[in-house]
């Protein structure tokens, strides 16, 4: 470890926090101070001293990265609240779901704090306003004046790792970190990211265009039987499907913020381009986990839905997409069995108001009502044999 005056704790020691965001701070002067509950993750990044990030297809470009220390945010929690309190910057990348668990940490930091400087907070997860949602969540065990709370847009796709290669992390070439500064004094001196004063038109695009793509590959790629996604795009229909979903989200995209069509198209392009790679290969399994969360108001298949709607435009290809994900299957993944369980115990009407929030009278309401009868339709005709 170097000494540094700069100092950042993230939270989340996974492939993204190693690969990306804390590879991103320690690439930009940060010493970061890895907080997570797997202990034999942190004592093999303690073990070997530092850890290699491996660009897919560019064995040329492996970078080392020895700037950090780690805790375990269980065991370690006095070591945790006094990182905090001295920090420049807390991140975070575990899955927003995690973020209420490790809200009461940041906030034990905030109250020890004797910095004048505010600790600038920001998630960097896969959830629209994820840093928001973590503020609420500071807020309820503390009055949160020391922070200063930025939300961002994350995007690097992380393959499956080799069995055994941990601390080391493959990650694609692409990368994209912006972050909102409206709640910023200063400008963060990290040189990898983009600054932007208004985030929202950069999240939805990633969130409606990548998130849409992976998950819609994922669960078209189930209701044929692939296992991974890659082998799911290598069939026409499938591509074919895709197309037309981003087509859709475009659209909505546009509606929402006026984004340049021939830009937009370039980058459904750069995506569809990213999830073709066969060295991003991903299972199906894991990228359609959690439909409950991925079926929700103001995500990747039902929000830009609800904007062509709302539009006058029917969403064809989301509506596709929206009764795959109704019907995707994991035995371990609690989500998709409780979407099981609604399925076959709700009304569609509660369906989609329980999973989705959409209410009667919005203009997306039929159009999810039919698709969830005719999953029911199946779903029962199947148990049924």
């Amino acid at each position: 470890m170097k000494n540094t005056a700069k100092t950042a704790v993230h939270f989340g020691a996974g492939n993204i926090g190693r690969g990306f965001i804390g590879a991103s701070l320690q690439k930009a002067g940060y010493q970061v101070i890895f907080a997570d509950v797997n202990q034999d993750l942190l004592e093999k990044m303690q073990t070997q001293g530092g850890y290699r990030v491996l660009i897919a297809g560019h064995p040329d470009e492996t970078e080392f990265y020895e700037n950090y220390t780690v805790l375990n945010s269980q065991t370690q929690r006095n070591e945790l609240t006094k990182a905090i309190a001295e920090a420049d910057l807390v991140t975070t990348s575990v899955g927003a779901s995690v973020l209420p668990y490790i809200a009461p940490a940041i906030a034990l930091g905030a109250e020890a704090r004797e910095r004048k400087e505010k600790l600038v907070v920001m998630a960097c997860e896969n959830a629209v306003n994820a840093t928001d949602q973590l503020a609420e969540e500071i807020g309820k065990h503390s009055s949160a004046v020391s922070l200063a709370f930025c939300n961002t847009a994350v995007d690097r796709i992380v393959p499956q790792q080799p069995e055994g290669s941990e601390p080391d992390v493959t990650v694609e070439q692409f990368s994209e970190w912006v972050i909102e500064t409206k709640n910023l004094k200063n400008k963060l001196d990290i040189p990898s990211a983009k600054f932007v004063k208004n985030l929202k038109p950069y999240i939805e695009r990633k969130l409606f265009t990548v998130n849409t793509a992976h998950c819609s590959v994922a669960y078209l790629g189930f209701r044929k039987g692939f296992v991974n996604t890659g082998d799911a795009l290598k069939d026409p229909e499938i591509k074919k499907q895709l197309l037309a979903v981003l087509a859709e989200t475009s659209k909505a995209l546009q509606i929402r913020h006026k984004l340049d069509p021939a830009e937009q198209q370039t980058y459904i392009d750069t995506t569809v381009a990213r999830l073709e790679n066969p060295l991003l290969n991903d299972s199906i399994e894991r990228v359609g986990r959690d439909p409950m969360r991925k079926l929700s108001r103001t995500e990747r298949i039902v929000s830009p839905a609800a904007t062509l709607a709302e539009a006058g435009i029917t969403p064809t290809a989301l509506l596709l997409i929206y009764g795959c994900a109704l019907r995707f299957e994991n035995e371990e993944d609690s989500s998709a069995t409780k979407m099981h369980e609604l399925i076959l115990s709700r009304s569609p009407g509660e369906i989609v108001q329980q999973v989705s929030s959409i209410q009667p009278e919005h203009p997306l309401f039929d159009y999810l009502v039919g698709v969830v009868d005719v999953v029911q339709s199946k779903t029962r005709s199947t148990n049924s044999k």
